[in-house]
This record gives C-alpha cells, sequence and structure tokens, in this order.
C-alpha cells in the first residue's frame, strides 16, 4: 500500500493530476500506520501481520 501510494503520489506530481497527488498521500499515510500497528503487535484485520 506504501508503494502504490508513492507510485500515485509521483505519477500526480509528474502529471499535474491533484487526485492522484491526495490518493496517493492517503495510501502512504494508511499503509505506514498498518504497518506500524503490526510492528507492535497489534492484529489489524483479524491478521497479527500486515502483509
Amino acid at each position: 500500500m506504501i508503494i502504490l501510494g508513492l507510485i500515485l503520489l509521483i505519477v500526480g506530481i509528474v502529471f499535474g493530476i491533484s487526485i492522484l497527488t491526495t490518493i496517493g498521500v492517503i495510501l502512504m499515510l494508511v499503509g505506514a500506520a498498518a504497518w506500524l500497528l503490526g510492528m507492535v503487535g497489534r492484529p489489524i484485520g483479524g491478521r497479527s501481520h500486515y502483509w
């Protein structure tokens, strides 16, 4: 999710499409939050690991 967010962010900036930039930032934040919660051992959606 972090990688997809980064790709959308870069594509949005390069082509000047603001909605892609916004979606990319949101996906990166959600992915980072899920990754951090998974690292501390908190289950996410019934799984103990994010991946």
